[in-house]
């Protein structure tokens, strides 16, 4: 009887809380909360900072919101008393409500603190505040994953999630915040290398599909040539971004200085030519792999049958063949998308452009709200298109597996 004791013990806990990872995360930011600054106020652009908690930033009734929607993530977190579907949902809307009112209560102290000092002076976020942001989001991927709701419910929680935020910049509630103030800066210039980037990533993905679906069929094919192809393309992924941009260089001068012509349409060491060249070479590997694993996946039964119907092998590839790997493939696709906006970044050290030149400059000058300015919209880029893209997987498949 007294060895059962120690094993009721240690199961109480697992008895009680139906969601660690919710569990997790409330620690995390209750934490940070208590013992990281929420926000900087710094005299100005470039100065340090002085810390200032969230008890201090926060207004009464923002605090109190704040402990109200982290006390109903807690009950949820438990077995009970709320029903599994329902603490799904009390997360889902409690960690958007708190998400908003993170952001909101962060724009309100910048506009309160900076009406009592002088103009020069700065507010920018803090630790707890970019902790306190990442547990919401996990809270609710985690909620979702944790539920069987299809694909609509999920884009309107997206949608409602973004448009909220959206209206909190459209009304200029977050004007008073330093990096705000970087974006009133460099306003047209920010327009200018947020289209370079897509374009830099547009014009990566194009020729990495055109090459590598052909190469991931003939691996799937041709059995002697797969193990070479693979080898070749997975040696492209072990060169370090820049190291590949700063190998370009030298053959493209050269090219461009060989035939003037190729010059004047933009074929030199630097600039796009070396920063596309480069995000070719590192996308083809995931979109050979996927095409080929797709490819493989279907069963041979389907194409035995497809045959035995009369179909032709080019009518067995675009019927049968191809729509049941599209899943696999545009995962991919997805894989490549996201990989790609991150790796234009380094880019803009060749010339190329895009948000990574906001990095480097803000890095240069030790300004790091400028750096922000570059790195945070390509996370949210990188975001939606995995989002997007995740969504067309999901419409790629067959009706009844539909996730």
């Amino acid at each position: 009887m007294s060895a059962s004791h120690p094993t009721t013990r240690d199961t109480s806990g697992a008895r009680l809380i139906a969601n660690r990872v919710l569990v997790t995360l409330l620690c995390a930011g209750g934490l940070s909360a208590g013992l990281l600054p929420f926000a900087t106020l710094s005299p100005n652009r470039l100065a340090a900072g002085q810390s200032i908690m969230l008890n201090d930033a926060s207004s009464g009734w923002q605090f109190i919101v704040m402990l109200v929607l982290m006390g109903l993530l807690a009950i949820a977190a438990l077995k009970r008393p709320l029903p599994r579907t329902l603490a799904h949902g009390v997360v889902l809307l409690a960690s958007l409500g708190l998400l908003l009112i993170t952001l909101y209560s962060l724009g309100d102290y910048a506009q309160r603190a900076l009406a009592e000092t002088s103009s020069s002076a700065r507010v920018s976020q803090g630790a707890a505040f970019w902790v306190m942001v990442f547990c919401c989001a996990l809270a609710a991927i985690d909620a979702f994953q944790r539920t069987s709701s299809g694909w609509l419910l999920r884009l309107g929680y997206i949608l409602i999630a973004g448009g909220s935020v959206a209206m909190l910049f459209a009304s200029g509630h977050f004007d008073d915040l330093s990096i705000m103030r970087e974006y009133a800066n460099i306003r047209d210039d920010f327009g200018d290398q947020f289209i370079t980037h897509l374009v830099l990533v547009g014009s990566a993905l194009g020729p990495a599909l055109l090459f590598g679906v052909p190469l991931g069929l003939l691996a799937h094919r041709h059995m002697r040539l797969r193990g070479a192809l693979f080898s070749v393309l997975n040696f492209f992924q072990t060169i370090p971004s820049i190291a590949l941009f700063a190998l370009l260089i030298a053959p493209l001068s050269a090219l461009g200085n060989a035939f003037p012509l190729l010059g004047e349409w933009g074929i030199k060491g630097i600039g796009a030519a070396p920063a596309i060249i480069a995000l070719v070479m590192y996308a083809l590997l995931p979109v050979v792999r996927n095409t080929y694993a797709g490819l493989k996946g279907v069963p041979p039964a389907t194409v035995e049958a497809a045959r035995g119907m009369g179909m032709t092998a080019r009518q067995v590839l675009w019927r049968v063949e191809i729509p049941l790997a599209l899943p696999v493939m545009l995962s991919g696709l997805r894989i490549v998308t996201v990989q790609s906006i991150g790796l234009t970044v380094v880019a803009a050290l060749i010339g190329a452009g895009g948000l990574g030149a906001f990095i480097f400059q803000g890095l240069g000058q030790y300004a790091i709200d400028l750096v922000l300015l570059g790195a945070i919209p390509t996370i949210v880029l990188a975001v939606i298109a995995d989002f997007t893209l995740q969504m067309l997987v999901v419409l790629s498949k067959p009706a009844g597996t539909r996730r």
